[in-house]
């Protein structure tokens, strides 16, 4: 089997699914990026805008390179439209079973019958919703960690059913756009990357929750002993807020009580006033400029 990827589609345009396409298409693949209304793809433009300043601080991209990556992507609310010339289709949408099986249920049947489908879920795994496809064997996990033009991983995790030649081409693939590809044996909830920051971003909740200390005060102690840049809790306004809820409800789901209690919290003090982290420019630190950036903070 030849198999050659030359036009993807992303499908969301949230945060990591404009990262997504904007990362391949700097790459020089063409990409389609598809949301569901003219609404969230012209939101979804400004933030590639945006996004493109990072590329040029972060990695010294040039005028022109971004120019020419911006010309390489296309938005569209169609999805037979956004699919129908696809080799590879990357889904990023909302973190919900029910809505993934929905959503590939529709995909299966308007995409190319050669695309290969790949999801970006975090917490759910291939096999789950494999079926739904209609063509489980060219479908996997592809996970990219957000601010994938620094944090370049990309996890790749099939499913008893995935072809190995179709997982060998999404390795590739993640050489290609610039990742490094990490191949998962066999399914993981939370491949690597989760399976480890997690328990850790869960432990510093419970800490917080359970008034043992404040978040700066425990981003401080995991700063200091381990010598990383920051925290979980400036972790969790990278990822965003939300973030932080969607695992205390799977933890409270499975009978927690400190989840419960941190459910609470997220709810009244973060999410209804519309703190959700760096995307709202505050969260548990104020941005541009949070605490943990000041030189004495660690001290």
């Amino acid at each position: 089997m030849n198999i050659e990827i030359k036009n993807v589609t992303v499908c969301g345009s949230g945060v990591l699914g404009g990262q997504i396409a904007f990362q391949t298409a700097f790459h020089s693949f063409n990409v389609l990026l598809y949301d569901i209304n003219e609404e969230l793809l012209e939101k979804a433009k400004v933030k590639l805008k945006v996004l493109a300043e990072s590329y040029k601080k972060d990695l010294g991209a040039t005028q022109i390179e971004i120019d020419r990556a911006l010309t390489k992507i296309a938005y569209t609310k169609d999805l037979n439209e956004a699919t129908k010339d696809a080799d590879l289709v990357i889904e990023a949408i909302t973190e919900n079973l029910q809505i993934k099986k929905d959503f590939y249920t529709q995909l299966g049947k308007v995409a190319s019958k050669k695309a290969i489908f790949c999801t970006n879920t975090s917490t759910l795994l291939p096999s789950t919703f494999a079926n739904e496809t209609g063509r489980p064997n060219l479908f996997l996990a592809l996970h990219f960690a957000n601010n994938i033009w620094l944090q370049n991983t990309a996890e790749i995790m099939g499913h008893s059913g995935t072809d190995p030649e179709i997982f060998d081409t999404i390795v590739e693939f993640a050489k290609a756009i610039g990742m490094v590809a990490l191949p998962i044996r066999k399914e993981q909830p939370g491949y690597i990357l989760n399976s480890l920051l997690v328990p850790l971003l869960s432990s510093a909740l419970d800490l917080y929750v359970n008034d043992v200390a404040g978040p700066q005060t425990i981003d401080k102690t995991w700063m200091i002993a381990s010598g990383a840049p920051m925290g979980p809790f400036a972790t969790f306004d990278v990822v965003g807020i939300n973030t932080a809820y969607n695992i205390a409800k799977m933890q409270a789901d499975a009978g927690s009580k400190t989840a419960k209690k941190a459910i609470k919290i997220l709810e009244e003090e973060f999410i209804s006033k519309g703190k959700l982290g760096i995307s709202t420019g505050e969260g548990f630190y104020k941005y541009p400029n949070p605490a943990y950036e000041s030189p004495d903070f660690l001290k």
